[in-house]
């Protein structure tokens, strides 16, 4: 059996088809109706949540808030919601892609593979890097601690920081990143990942570190080596 995916949709119909087109496609599926359902079943450690987010009682946005320090593995927003405030909350709260109903179920099963091909390649890195004597990033725990200390990044605010550090010096332009992190680039998204690297930086200042991450000005971001 492959994979372990979790969805997380109080939609029956969505989610049985969602189950069974996953199990066709060889992953094991753990389906949960409600959000409540969904945060009990994190413990299950799956590589990838599928979350919808508009749930009565406990929201989509509200169960990735609650478990996203006990899961390394990306979320994927399902909704039928359109507006930007809407795509920036959900990264915010932690998300890694967001997909909006009606979708092509094909489209989502290409996107959920390439979100955990690209787990599998951060997983091979298997090492640590050391920018000095109180500085670490970890790339198999996902981790990036100062003076000890595990700075609470979201998968998202990680996924920059692991990208940018792999190639220090190279300047990666916000639609690059976007490409690689998130697998979309549209306007919206782009201006989300000012404010991503904004709670970043704030992050490393509030933990006491330099900030690593430059801005290069009518370009995009770079590493400071």
């Amino acid at each position: 059996m492959g994979k372990t995916l979790l969805i997380v949709d109080d939609e029956r119909d969505m989610g049985v088809m969602l189950r069974d087109y996953f199990e066709l496609m060889g992953y094991r599926v753990v389906l949960a109706e409600n959000g409540l359902a969904g945060i009990a079943n994190a413990g299950r450690q799956p590589d990838l949540i599928l979350l919808d987010i508009n749930m009565p009682d406990v929201d989509g946005l509200e169960v990735c808030r609650r478990i996203l320090g006990a899961v390394t593995c990306p979320f994927l927003f399902l909704t039928a919601r359109v507006e930007d405030r809407d795509k920036l909350e959900g990264f915010a709260a932690g998300g890694d892609d967001y997909i909006t109903k009606p979708f092509s179920v094909d489209e989502l099963g290409a996107r959920v593979a390439a979100h955990l091909r690209r787990e599998d390649r951060s997983g091979q890195r298997a090492h640590r890097l050391f920018l000095d004597d109180h500085f670490m990033i970890d790339y198999t725990a996902r981790e990036v601690s100062f003076k000890g200390r595990v700075i609470p990044f979201t998968p998202k605010e990680y996924g920059i920081i692991e990208l940018l550090s792999s190639h220090p010096g190279q300047v990666f332009t916000r639609a690059q990143i976007f490409n690689d992190v998130w697998d979309m680039a549209s306007d919206s998204e782009l201006a989300a990942l000012t404010e991503q690297i904004s709670r970043l930086r704030a992050k490393l200042v509030e933990a006491g570190a330099q900030q690593y991450i430059k801005t290069v000005w009518g370009s995009g971001y770079k590493w400071v080596k």
